[in-house]
């Protein structure tokens, strides 16, 4: 049985970083990046930029308050890309380069 499809039919080629990267919060997007390696970011970096303001203009198309779930997880894997683009452009690693304990403590998660 094949796993249900999480992303719009445009995007069907990513689904495969969907089911690691569609998450709902900043703390699980952040906690996934600490936790995965360069070469296991890398890859989903490089095949997902390139598509970047075509998945933005997507979820455009949407209300923010009645988007439909496949786009709800379009915008997840946005954010997870803005997550993990600071690790491949800047630090190199998936921990910010010359820190203490650095995480992120959000009160209210922004919606959707």
């Amino acid at each position: 049985m094949t796993a249900p499809r999480l992303l719009p039919p445009a995007f069907a080629e990513f689904e495969n970083y969907a089911h690691t990267w569609c998450l709902a919060t900043e703390r699980e997007r952040y906690a996934q990046r600490m936790s995965s390696s360069m070469s296991e970011m890398l890859p989903f970096y490089n095949a997902f930029f390139p598509q970047l303001e075509e998945a933005i203009a997507y979820c455009d198309k949407f209300p923010l308050d009645d988007m439909p779930d496949d786009a709800v997880n379009l915008l997840h894997l946005v954010y997870s890309l803005v997550t993990v683009s600071m690790s491949v452009e800047i630090f190199h690693q998936p921990k910010v380069v010359d820190s203490a304990a650095a995480r992120i403590d959000r009160v209210k998660e922004p919606f959707p």
